[in-house]
């Protein structure tokens, strides 16, 4: 094994530092199972790989400091590891009920490697093979060793793809789709037997194609427009009894013990006295991207994405201006309002002609200006980083906001939302 403080070029430094995001896992029933966990120096942004390392080994190597619950909830974090990582000592501090060690395509199948992979793999770890693009000596050594192959599918032709897919299934191993960009792709992978995909293809418009409003849905974007006029709590009660299970949502919130009412809310109205307006608001917000997964256990991916961007855009409003709740709000409902093209099928312009937001909101929306269009352009960054990394720090430059800001709201934001999702 190796001690990586012997090493200067991988000499592990504070957490704070780096840049964290994580890119969601879904399974074929399009439910979140999982995240990878990048990470990358501040100072440098999009990085070289060995800036990525030195990322990975700090973080590991501070694993419990991170707290790993707190980024990927429920869910599992593949973490990328090269040679000398896997080598290490202190490789065991991530947990190995709750992390996938990836093997970066980059790692010689040495004997002590593989040794090393069993050792680990007695140990409880489980392993899978990054960015695999052919069936190379060092895969088909490694191979007996994982359970997951993960295929990097941009720009491979369809006829390669076709190959390994169908090679590596007669392996018994589960297959990853990974840099899945848009619907078809998914379509096509799916076909082929993939069991896992990755990617943000699920947060674009063509994915729900076609689709038409459930009642509910309606009904919630017809509750949210009445709140945003400033409509008569009878009006809004009228259209939640239209809506049994709304109804019952509302009441379920109103008697949770979190709000330490001390008796019993048995009715609407008494729900919306308790919850407020504000929390109303939200929670509507919240229940559009709740659809049903096929899966059981496993969360909406949308429904994730959507709360942690309003919690993460939040957080950056309470840091940019605390105290001031009405930029909090205004942040929140940007966030959450993002990704309702992707809900919805529809061009943001034709959803904001049905729910009426201020001009800020609007302004954040479709051009991406203000400052809360500037606070949208960091989450985003921050959900690409991989291709946006180099663009984070002047987004938080801005901001006036540091890196180690951005890793408190962060893990602030992804604990809330996956406890919401959850809940939802």
């Amino acid at each position: 094994m190796t001690d990586l403080s012997s090493d200067p070029s991988l000499h592990p430094q504070r957490v704070k530092e780096f840049f964290l995001a994580r890119q969601p896992i879904l399974n074929r029933g399009q439910g979140l199972v999982a995240y990878e966990l990048l990470f990358r120096r501040a100072e440098a942004g999009a990085a070289s790989v060995i800036d990525d390392l030195v990322a990975t080994a700090s973080v590991i190597e501070h694993a419990t400091e991170l707290g790993m619950e707190n980024v990927i909830g429920g869910s599992l974090g593949f973490v990328n590891i090269d040679a000398t990582v896997l080598m290490s000592d202190f490789v065991q501090f991530l947990p190995r009920d709750k992390v996938v060690l990836e093997i970066l395509e980059t790692v010689k199948a040495t004997k002590e490697v593989i040794a090393r992979v069993v050792e680990l793999k007695q140990a409880g770890y489980t392993f899978a093979l990054d960015d695999v693009i052919n069936d190379s000596e060092d895969v088909r050594s490694l191979l007996p060793l994982v359970d997951i192959v993960k295929i990097d599918i941009a720009g491979m032709p369809a006829t390669t793809l076709t190959h390994l897919s169908t090679h590596f299934k007669t392996t018994r191993k589960k297959l990853l789709a990974e840099k899945v960009e848009n619907i078809q792709e998914y379509k096509h992978c799916l076909d082929l037997g993939f069991d896992y995909f990755q990617g943000y293809y699920f947060a674009k418009p063509a994915v729900l194609s076609g689709r038409k409003l459930s009642p509910s849905q309606m009904a919630l974007m017809q509750l949210i427009g009445l709140l945003n006029s400033d409509a008569e709590n009878a009006d809004i009660e009228r259209v939640i009894k239209q809506d049994a299970s709304l109804g019952l949502t509302l009441l379920r919130m109103a008697n949770s013990p979190a709000l330490g009412t001390g008796h019993r809310i048995i009715s609407l109205n008494q729900a919306m006295m308790v919850l407020g307006r504000r929390q109303l608001q939200r929670w509507l917000q919240i229940l559009l991207y709740a659809e049903p997964i096929k899966a059981p256990g496993a969360l909406s991916p949308l429904l994730v994405l959507a709360s942690t961007r309003g919690k993460l855009l939040e957080l950056m409003a309470n840091k940019i201006k605390p105290g001031n709740r009405n930029m909090a709000d205004i942040a929140f409902t940007v966030g959450i309002m993002s990704l309702m093209d992707a809900l919805f099928a529809s061009p943001m312009e034709k959803i904001l002609e049905q729910i009426p937001v201020t001009d800020a909101v609007g302004d954040a929306l479709l051009s991406r200006t203000g400052i809360f269009g500037d606070m949208l352009n960091l989450a985003e960054y921050i959900e690409n980083m991989e291709i946006a990394g180099t663009l984070l720090m002047p987004a938080l430059q801005k901001l006036q906001l540091s890196a180690a800001d951005l890793q408190e709201v962060q893990l602030a934001a992804y604990e809330w939302s996956e406890q919401i999702a959850r809940q939802t």
